[in-house]
């Protein structure tokens, strides 16, 4: 698909809105994503309503995509509606555990890869906010998720206002293991990041972080260990809560 190999993040958005019709047609098609067990173990929230948009906000930054995309739309890990079915038809349902939160994450991040690839094919821009897992518990709160449902990814959907430049991928090569996993040597690794770091924005980033070089940049600055360890605390909190962890 073209669409896929020109893909490309939107975060600005014209005001044209998106029709019940075609999001609804999006995502019963994002819905024949693979799952397990045929179990569909995800919920979508679609958000809309600008208020509402303004309440979630915080919990992603304040990027102003958020507020000033369309719709906004926050893929959810859910086995509450499976397990309240187990219980409807008196079957004892055991899923309150680490193992099964991580298949419903893994059925949820499906589901969200297909409707990104479907609406982009259908003209729409989306742009992925890392930030979910970091406000778990906010907007668990702000989206009044019951036990047993995790927001995973949250996506802004709209009408592209922008044509920004693809962002760069690593050379396939280097990511690529025939039959084992191939271990790295060092020159593999300069050669595999040799265009990365050379690109004009990422030595840029170098100067303005007064960093030696780009993976400095990363450990020190953007997805720090400090940083990492205390909102693994809390998610990990938050999951317990939900009741996937005792």
């Amino acid at each position: 698909m073209e669409s896929i190999k020109n893909r490309r993040t939107i975060r600005k958005y014209t005001n044209q809105d998106i029709p019940d019709s075609l999001l609804k047609e999006l995502l019963e098609e994002a819905f024949r994503a693979p799952t397990m067990g045929n179990m569909q173990l995800y919920s979508v929230i679609v958000t809309r309503d600008a208020a509402r948009k303004e309440r979630i906000a915080p919990y992603h930054f304040n990027q102003p995509m958020v507020t000033s995309a369309p719709v906004v739309l926050t893929f959810c890990a859910d086995f509450n509606r499976f397990c309240q079915w187990c219980h409807q038809r008196n079957a004892v349902p055991g899923y309150d555990n680490f193992l099964s939160f991580m298949n419903a994450a893994s059925d949820t991040l499906l589901v969200t890869q297909n409707f990104c690839t479907l609406a982009e094919a259908a003209g729409l821009g989306t742009c992925y906010l890392g930030t979910t897992l970091y406000s778990a518990g906010g907007l668990i709160e702000a989206l009044e998720l019951p036990k047993l449902v995790v927001p995973i990814a949250t996506i802004t959907v709209g009408y592209p206002d922008e044509c920004p430049a693809q962002p760069e991928r690593l050379p396939i090569e280097g990511l690529i293991h025939q039959e084992t996993y191939q271990a790295y040597k060092e020159q593999d690794i300069d050669r595999i990041y040799e265009a990365k770091e050379a690109m004009p924005e990422n030595q840029h980033f170098v100067e303005v972080n007064h960093t030696e070089n780009l993976a400095q940049v990363f450990t020190d600055y953007r997805y720090t260990k400090a940083a990492n360890e205390e909102i693994s605390k809390v998610l990990l909190e938050t999951l317990r809560k939900q009741g996937f962890l005792e």
